[in-house]
């Protein structure tokens, strides 16, 4: 690989991780006009493991807004990242599968008090992803759900 491939290619990495960050940030934030941006006009989503639905990028960022308002705090934490390059038309480097596991705690809202149950859930995201003129994008998400845990907070004592 020639040092300008190599360069373009960290890049992309550095580009595909960013967008992965901003991915987390818009669900953890609850904003969807953000996160419908990260997707391709043909995107999809697949949350149905973890309870959800499957569908545009427009019917899950609305179904999200639902389901997550019942949490007053959200923190994906997005690990073990493994990106691969892939073809598409003859030209390697326009589309990319990134496989991660995400670890996401939440506070179930309560009104203001401070017994509020916390949830927890991890598992792993499968990003199909494209290269546009805006920069990458998300064509398709699948969260693969492999846990869950429903408790109590610790009390300070």
């Amino acid at each position: 690989m020639t040092q300008r491939a190599e360069l373009a290619t960290l890049m992309d990495r550095l580009a595909v991780d960013g967008l992965i960050t901003d991915y987390a940030v818009a669900v953890d934030d609850g904003d969807w006009t953000a996160y419908r941006e990260l997707f391709t006009p043909d995107g999809r989503a697949d949350y149905r493991s973890a309870g959800g639905i499957e569908g545009d990028a427009g019917k899950v960022a609305a179904w999200l807004e639902r389901s997550l308002g019942l949490f007053e705090m959200r923190q994906h934490l997005i690990v073990n990242r493994r990106l691969r390059f892939e073809v598409l038309e003859r030209d390697t480097g326009d589309t990319a599968r990134l496989r991660a596991d995400y670890v996401n705690p939440m506070r179930l809202a309560d009104g203001g008090s401070a017994g509020a149950p916390d949830f927890v859930c991890g598992g792993r995201y499968s990003f199909g992803l494209l290269r546009t003129p805006d920069g990458w994008r998300v064509r398709e998400v699948v969260v693969e759900e492999k846990w869950r845990r429903l408790g109590r907070p610790a009390q300070a004592g």
